[in-house]
């Protein structure tokens, strides 16, 4: 069985950092690319960072030169370093690989 379990979430002040995490079981992801998205309230959800199993990175232009992601294939995962966040980065943020979605985890960036 499959699963995708996010961590690392938490409420923060604008400026601030956090640092996501999801964990995968189940399968070996290391040849698959691995993604981040979003969901703002009453938004629909959006693409955030992807990255490739030979490491080339994608991200919505927002988060660029704030929001690192990175994976390590031995532990089947996948992190969001996310630095000088804004209240606009506030959402539910789930991970994303092979048609699995995990369950999320949220991010409440306060001005």
């Amino acid at each position: 069985q499959v699963q995708l379990v996010e961590s690392g979430g938490g409420s923060v002040q604008a400026g601030g950092s956090l640092r996501l995490s999801c964990a995968a079981t189940g399968r070996n992801f290391s040849t698959y690319t691995m993604n981040w998205f979003r969901q703002a309230p009453g938004k629909e959800r959006e693409f955030v960072a992807s990255i490739g199993w030979h490491g080339t990175t994608y991200y919505r232009d927002s988060v660029k030169g704030r929001f690192t992601i990175s994976r390590d294939n031995a532990k089947n995962r996948v992190y969001l370093q996310m630095v000088s966040l804004l209240p606009e980065d506030t959402a539910v943020y789930y991970c994303y690989v092979a048609l699995y979605w995990g369950q999320g985890t949220q991010v409440t960036v306060s001005s």
